[in-house]
C-alpha cells in the first residue's frame, strides 16, 4: 500500500469517527497520519495533522497527548523557520502545564525553547520582554540555568559580542546538551 493510499484510508476512518462522535479515535488517526508525514519528512503536512490531533485531544480533555502533538507542531515550525508560531505554541503549552503536577517540571524546557525561537526572530526587545513574562508565568524560572542562558544570550546579542555568545552557548551545552 502506498503512503497516499494509507493516508486516504486513515482520513476516511478519521471522518467516520468524527461523524459518530468518537473524537479521541479520530485524533489518534490524525496523529497516525502526522506520523506518516513526519517519516516522509513532509513537515508541513505533519504539522497540519498534529495540529488537528491536538485540537481533538484537547476537546476530549486529553491534555497531555494534546500537548505532545502541539510540541511536534512547535518543533517543526521552528525547523521551518516559523519562529513566531513555534514561540506561541511553546508558551501556550508552558501555561497549560503550570497547574499540572506531572507536567510543571517540563515548563522550563518549553520556556527555553520559546525563548530560543524568540532569539531566532531577531527582535532583542521582544526577547527581553519574553524572558520577563516567563519569569512572571513561572516564578521558579528566574533561578534556572535556562533563564540565565536566555538572559546571557540576549545580552551577548544586544552587545554584538560573538565571543561572549560562543562562550555562553559552550557553557550551557557543557551542563545541558543542546543537541541530541
Amino acid at each position: 500500500m502506498s503512503i497516499e493510499e494509507a493516508v486516504k484510508m486513515l482520513a476516511m476512518a478519521t471522518q467516520m469517527f468524527e461523524d459518530i462522535g468518537r473524537l479521541s479515535m479520530a485524533a489518534k488517526h490524525y496523529k497516525d497520519i502526522a506520523d506518516i508525514y513526519e517519516k516522509e519528512e513532509d513537515f508541513g503536512k505533519a504539522m497540519e495533522y498534529y495540529d488537528k490531533a491536538a485540537d481533538l485531544y484537547s476537546g476530549e480533555n486529553i491534555e497531555s497527548t494534546s500537548n505532545q502533538c502541539k510540541l511536534k507542531v512547535a518543533q517543526y515550525a521552528a525547523q521551518t523557520k516559523q519562529y513566531e508560531r513555534a514561540t506561541q505554541i511553546y508558551q501556550t503549552v508552558a501555561k497549560n502545564s503550570m497547574n499540572n503536577n506531572l507536567l510543571k517540571y517540563s515548563v522550563k524546557g518549553y520556556l527555553l525553547n520559546a525563548g530560543l525561537c524568540q532569539i531566532c526572530g531577531k527582535d532583542i526587545v521582544a526577547v527581553q520582554n519574553a524572558i520577563e513574562s516567563y519569569q512572571e508565568l513561572d516564578p521558579t524560572f528566574s533561578g534556572t540555568r535556562e533563564c540565565k542562558f536566555l538572559q546571557d544570550l540576549a545580552a551577548s546579542i544586544d552587545e554584538m559580542d560573538v565571543e561572549k555568545f560562543t562562550e555562553v552557548v559552550k557553557e550551557f551545552d557543557s551542563m545541558i546538551r543542546l543537541c541530541h
